[in-house]
This record gives C-alpha cells, sequence and structure tokens, in this order.
C-alpha cells in the first residue's frame, strides 16, 4: 500500500523528468502519450486504492523520512490518505488525463508541445503533494509549485506582451495570498508545537471558541484560499488566465488550482468549526464574490472571458457552502464543478479550434450544424451548471440554497439570484455560439469543422459525468440519507459535529420547485430574446447602463490600476532615480576618491632615498616633540 501511495505521487514527476530531458528529441505523438499515461496510470491506482480503502478505518499515514526538526517540533515529509484526499486525487488524476488526452489534439502544432506537457505533468505532481500531503508544510510545497506552474502555464505563448502580463498579474496575486497562509501555518506550529494534521486535530480541542488566536490563524489560512480560489479581492488574475492555452483554463479553472482553497477549508475544519465569525467573514466574502462575478460574466463577448468569470462565482458558491459549515456539500459541488466545468472549458477549446482561434462569440452563430459532437456535450454542460433537473450541477447547487436557508433566509435569496444570473449568462453564450445564423468570415466558415476524436472523446467522458454526477450525494430527503454516499463517505475526516438547522420538508420542497421555476423561465425568456428576436452581443463601448457595467467589469481592474500598480510603478521609478543618481553615486564616489587619493599619494613613492630619510626624520621628530609635551 505504501508502494502504491509513492508511485500515484512519482507517476507524474517521471513523465515531467523524462519530457523535460528528452521530450524535445521525442516524436509529438510519444510525448503526448507519455504524459497522458503517467496521469491516466495514477488514476487507476487511485482508483483502486478507493475501492480498497476502510472508510470506517483510520487514514494511512505514510512516513517517507524525517524533514528536520527544530525547537521541538519534528517534521516528517509523509503523506496522508483518507476520505478527503483520495476524493481530490481522484478528481485530479481523472479530470487531469482527460485535459491530457485533450491536449495531444488541441496542441498539436504547437512548436512548444513537449514543454506544454512538461508543464502539465509537473502541475498535476504538484497538485498530488498539495492534497496527499501529511501535514501544512507539504501542502504549502504543493501550494507553491502550482503557483509556478499556472505561471508557466498562462505565459505559455509568452511571445505576446499582453500574456506575459497575465502570468505574472496570477504570480503576483498568488503570492499576497501565500503570505497570509505562510503566517498561519506559522501560528499553528507556534500554538500546537506540531504541524502534522492528525496532531493539529487533537490539539485543535485546546483552542478557545471564537478566541483571538483561532480568528488570526483560520483568517490568515482564508486569506491564503482566497488568492488560490479567486475571491474578493485576489479574484482578478483568474479571468486573465485564459491567456493561457485552453486546456491550461480546464485544468486550473475545473479540477485543480482553484479548488485547493476549498480543500484547505474542508481539511482545517477543525480549525473553522471553531471559529464562527470566520465563518461568518467567509459566507461574506463568498456571495458578494458569486454575485460580482455572474454581474460581469453577463455582458462579456469572449467565450473563455464568461467560463472565467462563471468559474469565480461557482467558488464563491462553495465558500457559501463552507461560511455555513456544510462542508461536505461544498466537496460535492467542488467535483460536480469540475465535471460540467472542464467539459464547458474544453468545448470551447473545440469551438475556438473549429473557429481557427477566434474566441469572440460576435463572430460565432449556427455551429451546432458544423461541430455536433461539440455542440450536445457543451449543451449538456450548459444545462448542468445552469440548474437543470437531475443533472448534476442542479442537486449539488439546490443542496448549497438550502444549507443557507437554514442559516439565514437572506443568504438563501441572494444565491438564488446569482443561480438565475447563472443561467442567464450560461445560455447567452450557448444561442449566441450554436444558434442562429453564423457572423463569422467566410474563410472561418469554410475551415469549420469537428475536433479529432482525442479531443471529443474527453468531452463524452465529461458529459457523461455532468449528467450522472448528482447521484452521489442524492437529497437527504430521498431515503433519509441512504443513498447520501458521498456525505456517508466523507464523515469520518470532521472532528467535531457538523449542527445544521433543519429545514422543514414542505419549506424545502418550496425552494426546490421555485428554483426550478426560474430555471425554466430564464431558459425559456433567453432563448426569446437570442434565438426568437434575433438579439446579438454588441461590443463593449455599445452597452448602456448595467451593460456597460458589467461589460467593463465593474472598472475594477482601472480602480486596482490607480490604486495599486500605477503607485507602485511610480516608486520604481523613483527608487531607480535614487538607486542610480544617488546610491550609485555614494558607491561611485568612493571609489573615485580612492582613486585620486592614490594618485595623490603616488607623488611621494619617487624612489628618491635622501627624501625618504627627510620624511622619515621629520616624522622621528614630531613623535619625538608630540610625546614631550605630553609628558
Amino acid at each position: 500500500m505504501e508502494n502504491m501511495i509513492y508511485t500515484i505521487v512519482l507517476f507524474p514527476l517521471l513523465g515531467f523528468l523524462v519530457n523535460g530531458l528528452l521530450g524535445k528529441k521525442l516524436p509529438k505523438l510519444l510525448v503526448g502519450g507519455l504524459a497522458t499515461a503517467v496521469v491516466f496510470c495514477s488514476f487507476l491506482l487511485s482508483l483502486f486504492l478507493f475501492i480498497n480503502f476502510n472508510a470506517e478505518g483510520q487514514p494511512i499515514v505514510v512516513k517517507a523520512f524525517q524533514w528536520f526538526r527544530v525547537n521541538g517540533i519534528q517534521v516528517n515529509f509523509g503523506f496522508q490518505v483518507d476520505q478527503l484526499s483520495l476524493m481530490m486525487m481522484m478528481i485530479i488524476t481523472g479530470i487531469g488525463s482527460l485535459i491530457h488526452l485533450y491536449s495531444i489534439g488541441y496542441m498539436s502544432h504547437d512548436e512548444g508541445f513537449y514543454k506544454f506537457f512538461t508543464y502539465l505533468n509537473l502541475f498535476v505532481f504538484s497538485m498530488l503533494l498539495l492534497v496527499m500531503g501529511s501535514n501544512y508544510l507539504i501542502l504549502f510545497i504543493g501550494w507553491e509549485g502550482v503557483g509556478v506552474c499556472s505561471y508557466l502555464l498562462i505565459g505559455f505563448w509568452y511571445k505576446n506582451v499582453e500574456y506575459g502580463k497575465a502570468s505574472r498579474k496570477a504570480f503576483i496575486m498568488n503570492r499576497i495570498g501565500d503570505l497570509g497562509l505562510l503566517v498561519g501555518i506559522f501560528m499553528i506550529a507556534y500554538q500546537t508545537n506540531v504541524v502534522d494534521y492528525l496532531s493539529v486535530s487533537q490539539n485543535s480541542a485546546h483552542f478557545q471558541k471564537d478566541g483571538a488566536i483561532i480568528i488570526f490563524i483560520t483568517l490568515s489560512l482564508f486569506v491564503g484560499a482566497v488568492g488560490k480560489s479567486a475571491q474578493i479581492p485576489l479574484f482578478t488574475w483568474l479571468p486573465d488566465a485564459m491567456a493561457g492555452p485552453t486546456p491550461v483554463s480546464a485544468l486550473i479553472h475545473a479540477a485543480t488550482m482553484v479548488t485547493a482553497g476549498i480543500y484547505l477549508i474542508v481539511r482545517s475544519n477543525y480549525l473553522y468549526s471553531l471559529a464562527p465569525t470566520t465563518q461568518g467573514v467567509i459566507l461574506v466574502i463568498a456571495i458578494a464574490t458569486a454575485g460580482v462575478a455572474a454581474f460581469m460574466a453577463l455582458r462579456q463577448n469572449d467565450i473563455k472571458k464568461v467560463l472565467a468569470y462563471s468559474t469565480v462565482s461557482q467558488l464563491g458558491y462553495m465558500f457559501a457552502a463552507l461560511g455555513v459549515g456544510a462542508y461536505t456539500t461544498a466537496m460535492f459541488h467542488l467535483m460536480t464543478h469540475a465535471f460540467f466545468k472542464a467539459l464547458l472549458f474544453l468545448g470551447s477549446g473545440s469551438v475556438i479550434h473549429a473557429m481557427s482561434g477566434e474566441q469572440d462569440m460576435r463572430y460565432m452563430g449556427g455551429l451546432r450544424k458544423y461541430i455536433p459532437i461539440t455542440h450536445i456535450t457543451f449543451l449538456i454542460g450548459t444545462l448542468a451548471i445552469s440548474g437543470m433537473p437531475l443533472f448534476s450541477g442542479m442537486i449539488s447547487k439546490d443542496e448549497i440554497l438550502t444549507a443557507n436557508f437554514a442559516h439565514s433566509p437572506v443568504c438563501w435569496f441572494l444565491l438564488f439570484v446569482i443561480a438565475g444570473m447563472t443561467a442567464t449568462y450560461m445560455f447567452r453564450l450557448y444561442y449566441l455560439t450554436f444558434h442562429g445564423t453564423f457572423r463569422g468570415t467566410d474563410e472561418q466558415k469554410h475551415h469549420l469543422h469537428e475536433s479529432p476524436l482525442n479531443m471529443t472523446l474527453p468531452l463524452m467522458v465529461l458529459a457523461f459525468l455532468s449528467l450522472v454526477g448528482g447521484f452521489f450525494n442524492l437529497p437527504h430527503f430521498i431515503g433519509e440519507g441512504k443513498y447520501q454516499s458521498l456525505a456517508h463517505w466523507l464523515h469520518p475526516i470532521f472532528v467535531y459535529p457538523i449542527e445544521h438547522a433543519e429545514v422543514p420538508f414542505g419549506t424545502e420542497m418550496i425552494l426546490l420547485g421555485a428554483t426550478i421555476f426560474m430555471f425554466f423561465c430564464i431558459w425559456i425568456w433567453v432563448r426569446t430574446m437570442y434565438v426568437g428576436k434575433n438579439k446579438v452581443a454588441l461590443p463593449e463601448d455599445e452597452y448602456k447602463g448595467w451593460e456597460k457595467l458589467s461589460a467593463k467589469r465593474l472598472y475594477i481592474d482601472e480602480v486596482y490600476n490607480i490604486l495599486f500598480v500605477k503607485p507602485i510603478e511610480v516608486l520604481g521609478r523613483v527608487y531607480s532615480v535614487f538607486d542610480k543618481k544617488i546610491l550609485d553615486g555614494l558607491v561611485n564616489g568612493i571609489g573615485i576618491g580612492a582613486i585620486a587619493s592614490g594618485r595623490s599619494f603616488k607623488k611621494l613613492q619617487n624612489g628618491n632615498v635622501e627624501i625618504y630619510i627627510f620624511i622619515m626624520s621629520l616624522a622621528v621628530g614630531i613623535i619625538l616633540i608630540i610625546n614631550f609635551i605630553l609628558q
């Protein structure tokens, strides 16, 4: 069992090393096949481990070696496999292998093919470290690893200056959050003298509930989660991450990097259950993020930008579940979101592939006739995220709405409105892209074709999962929890009992009915607007009122530029002048002074013995006179 755990982690690392060292000399098919195979093998081993894991037993903790020992704190480099890590392992490697397979076709003509797969394998390796590590420091290594890989992948086409700026923006904003995570880890070590999860959970009882220390620790960890999972105010990097190739968008936005913040809080549930104040902060930020991002998505014209803001909004939904202590519900939506969002991003990549690189929906339309497989699978993903009854997204999202209603009807109403906005922008995207008449150029129309099998097969697999994924955790009122497989599976990882206010069955049915009714009303309304009335998307500058605010993303990037970017640039220029004129001048002045003094003194060294004797005699005389005076 130990060797299997090591192998799961090391397979992607092996792919990274082989392709990184030899990939330039290997055929593209071998490079892509190897990169995909190692991740798929990790998935098969994770699946085997899942099947044979004793859900009622203790977590499997494997110690590779003692890393270091300082001030009484012993840190081991090891791995912990339990219900939570197994769930994440299967999502990462399962969806990751599908994205790798898709990338073989999507990146086939790119000159950096081997580098792309090298970075992908390193990304998966880092993410596995993050979720399988047995302590917070190993989590931090994986956390930083995915940050570096995201920088490399977002800026993969680095010859484009704007893409380079997008990758730097992602890297810098993640570093801001990472500082909070590091402070939280140090504070945990200082307070408990341990950093491994099991020991911290055992020592968590010593913290005073809602005391200053536990609030400080949980807020610090949450700052890290805000950066990585793109919550207000550190969310603007995620839409800009669309600069990377589409498979990168799917990998970052669906199953891996952005879910790290959710994983961190669920893993630290023994801390957050003792900090209701922090949970309240999480809930407020989550609802605000979900609403703001959904509003921005309503009038975006770039197909990938719509999906990017959708990801930020859906992450807000997950944090809204965490804010009311519904950890299982958050993980359930994380899983279903991984299915349908990976499907939507890869589907958008197939559309872009067919459109010769075009991403603006104003130049699409009528594509369902030309790319039927992409159309059907994309429709399934759209229905799943929008809330089609019995689809995966509807079931997991309804659990979040119910949990928030039990906490506060106001929270439910806000999330209910945001769910309506989600359906609106997703159906708008779908109808602008696949219905109506084609609005592109004749050259683009001539190029339209369905993607190859290695790109459409992952779409079909993800479409199936988007259909049936909700059945992993059916609502509690169906069989009184008998079919809540995920809730039962994750229950052992929660140290303290999870308490929820009960929602009466009749009330829950009314809420469910309202959600379903809203979904169909919005579907009909958007279809009438964009199919019946042939409404088209306008350029950003032609929108008015709220539509202009949505298209311009509430001018948040402009505000950040004024408040942070410009002052830092000015400070950099001032420091550059100070560095060159003052510091360099001071250092150079000392050097010039030394040279000048040397030139002056060397005149005394002229080789004349009589002058040397005269100077020596004069010096002796001065010394004798001074000595006589002092006596």
